[in-house]
This record gives C-alpha cells, structure tokens and sequence, in this order.
C-alpha cells in the first residue's frame, strides 16, 4: 500500500470511530502526577483495577510525588495492591520517583521540570528508568507532557493486522512511525485516536470472536 493510501486509511478509519463512538475523554487523571502514576499501573492489568489502586492513594492522601515518595515500598505496595503484581509495580514507581528527586531535587517544580524537556530527550530519559517501556514512556509522553506521540498498544496492533495495514512480526516502532508519518502531528488528536482503538478494540476487535459486523470499521474489511 502506498502512502498516499495509507494516510487515506487512517484518517478514515479516525473519522468513522469518532462519529461511530464518539469523544473518549482519555486519559482520567485529575493532576500530571496521577497519569503518570495510572500509565505505571496499568501494565498488564484492566483500567478498572488501576482505578481501585488510585482510589486508595487517594484516600491516604499519597497521590503527589513527594508523599509517594516518602512511602516506603511495602506501604506503596498495600496501596496499589488492585492493580495486580503490586510489588513490582511499586518498585517501578520508586524508581521514578527516585529518578524524579534525585535529577530534579525535592521542590515542587520537579515534574514540571521534567517534563518540560524536549521531546526525544525526554523519551530517552524515561526508558532509561526501571520499568518503564515504550508504551508507558509514549503515554507519559502523550498524556501527561502533551506530545504529539502517538501510543502504540496490543489493540493498535490487532485492528491495523486485521486489515491488512502491518505484518504479524511488526515491531512497535514500525507501527508508531505508521501513524506518525501519516497523519499531522496533534497531541489531541492522537490523545482521541489512540483513546478509541482501545474502546473499539475492548468492544469489537476482540482477540476471540471479534464482533467485525458490528465494528464501526467492519466495512473497511
């Protein structure tokens, strides 16, 4: 497929999910902190469990980089216990915590620091950090810093093989530079882009027994 075809193929496969489906309001998060923290704890696990384990930050107060910090790890791990591998996710989160206080100090500007710096570099930056893949550094990057990245995930990947538009061994930069090299680069509309192929592919582009005749791209099939 051309490129010419293939910017046409992602444009109209945008434009049909948001008339199909609608603004997504992706990501919840009430501060920068807490997406950051959400982006952590949903690895490997559903949204409706990080919400659980945010929920009990929440009430202990601990949803500010300087009061997780100062948690020790066996507290930060009864608090996202919801959220599934509780202990790994909250040495994960120590560790960008510490990256965050030890390259940027403990005042409040830290994570605006942070994430003001340029865009590549800062992308280095947080795959440099335990724990944090392309993924979650994409979504940090996205919805929390405000990049125009696009976030590549295993829906993105399923709905795009399903038609025709990546191979089975595509990597996740081959799928990234897919939709970066093809469509302008607008952080709100890759924030809604990549909010709707994980609606549809929750409701539609299963991995078993896809719902293709109801998908609002089922005619592009």
């Amino acid at each position: 497929m051309v490129q010419d075809d293939v910017r046409g193929v992602l444009k109209d496969f945008y434009e049909s999910l948001y008339a199909s489906l609608g603004p997504q309001g992706w990501w919840p998060g009430r501060t920068r902190f807490e997406v950051i923290v959400g982006a952590i704890l949903t690895q490997n696990t559903s949204w409706a469990n990080v919400e659980k384990a945010v929920a009990n930050l929440r009430r202990a107060r601990a949803l500010s980089p300087r009061r997780m910090h100062a948690l020790s790890i066996h507290e930060l791990a009864g608090l996202i216990r919801p959220a599934g591998y509780f202990n790994i996710k909250a040495k994960r989160l120590k560790a960008f915590l510490n990256h965050l206080f030890d390259s940027y100090g403990d005042g409040p500007e830290n994570l605006k620091r942070l994430l003001s710096r340029r865009t590549d570099a800062l992308r280095r930056e947080l795959l440099s950090i335990n724990g944090i893949g392309p993924e979650t550094a994409d979504s940090i990057l996205l919805y929390a810093a405000g990049r125009p990245v696009f976030v590549v995930d295993a829906y993105t990947k399923r709905m795009l093989l399903r038609h025709g538009l990546v191979g089975e061994g595509a990597a996740y930069q081959d799928i990234q530079r897919l939709f970066m090299e093809n469509l302008p680069h607008d952080a709100g509309m890759f924030n809604e882009y990549h909010a709707l192929i994980v609606r549809v592919g929750k409701d539609y582009c299963r991995a078993k027994k896809p719902l293709c005749d109801r998908c609002p791209l089922g005619r592009f099939l």
